[in-house]
């Protein structure tokens, strides 16, 4: 299909305004991050009717704006930095102000294509970043815990141990409403149960892919792995075989895999027998539980596609 036929949309994020650039014509304009701007941009992109609307990931700024482009079922997905930053160096384009960025990441858009991906719905989005605070008071209860370990002087341990009775109290009310949003949703419950009975598996990292991974169970294997960042990427150059190694990929769902990965390894018949063939044939133990969270989301992934919970017996050596 000829490219110059198309319409693709570059959106560069800031706190304050978004950056627009429209390819091949080069239009462009500037509108406020506030429910005017994103009412403008929504009109602007509906009577333009692009092939693809792209902008990046940038640290929780993207969410208002790929909540409403997506709710007015228009194609737009966010992509990570790197690949900006990879696409950049490719093409040559070092300069780097708002607009530029935004012409870039039109011609991404254009040179590219990424796959659009499930958009999550409103209330999806929110409850993201439920999982978000939750994450974060978890960081804070760890370290005014640390804190409190190295005071004398009761006043302040006091002091300390109150902020973090606190910081539970609202770790507590956070997963009591991701749970209760879980239950409301029929299909939420019925693949947070297919999850849960999977051993190894709890419900840190069943919220987590729920809300953080709506693909899981529409793609493949090898989708899915690369999807995560635990599939092995090759780092060869003409004789030279480097080591493979995972990187990119969701980080909040390949840390919560990774801790359910090392229960899994002792109380998950298929997992703990993947992991010490592993472990018995020579691999380094990094190695053989990077492999095991693979294989782990994989089994996840064929659960939830199929709508089977978990059988032991029934999940083939080479999933």
């Amino acid at each position: 299909m000829d490219e110059t036929l198309l319409t693709f949309v570059g959106i560069d994020v800031a706190k304050a305004k978004l950056d627009i650039h429209i390819h091949p014509t080069n239009e462009t304009f500037t509108t406020p991050r506030n429910p005017a701007g994103l009412a403008e941009l929504v009109a602007r992109m509906r009577a333009l009717a692009p092939q693809l609307i792209v902008l990046e990931a940038t640290g929780g700024l993207e969410t208002v704006v790929l909540s409403a482009l997506g709710v007015a079922g228009l194609p737009v997905v966010a992509i990570n930095p790197r690949q900006m930053r990879d696409f950049a160096r490719a093409t040559g384009h070092f300069a780097k102000t708002d607009r530029l960025d935004a012409r870039l990441i039109a011609l991404f858009a254009a040179r590219i294509q990424p796959d659009l991906r499930p958009l999550p719905a409103e209330q999806a989005i929110l409850l993201g970043e439920l999982l978000a605070r939750r994450e974060q008071l978890l960081g804070m209860i760890v370290a005014e815990t640390n804190r409190g370990q190295q005071l004398s002087a009761r006043r302040l341990v006091r002091q300390v141990t109150e902020h973090v009775h606190w910081l539970q109290k609202q770790l507590s009310d956070i997963e009591a409403e991701l749970d209760e949003a879980i239950r409301a949703s029929p299909l939420w419950r019925e693949n947070a149960t297919l999850l849960t009975s999977v051993p190894g598996v709890g419900d840190g990292l069943t919220r987590t892919l729920l809300i953080e991974l709506p693909e899981l169970g529409t793609l493949t294997r090898r989708q899915i792995s690369a999807l995560v960042g635990v599939a092995p990427m090759a780092r060869d150059s003409g004789t030279m075989r480097g080591c493979r190694s995972i990187r990119g990929g969701r980080s909040t769902v390949r840390a919560k895999l990774f801790m359910a990965t090392w229960v899994a390894c002792r109380h998950n018949p298929v997992i703990k027998a993947a992991y010490e063939r592993l472990r018995a044939a020579g691999k380094p133990r990094k190695v053989a539980l990077v492999a095991c969270m693979r294989k782990l989301l994989v089994i996840l992934n064929a659960i939830v596609r199929t709508g089977t919970p978990w059988q032991a017996n029934e999940i083939p050596a080479s999933s």
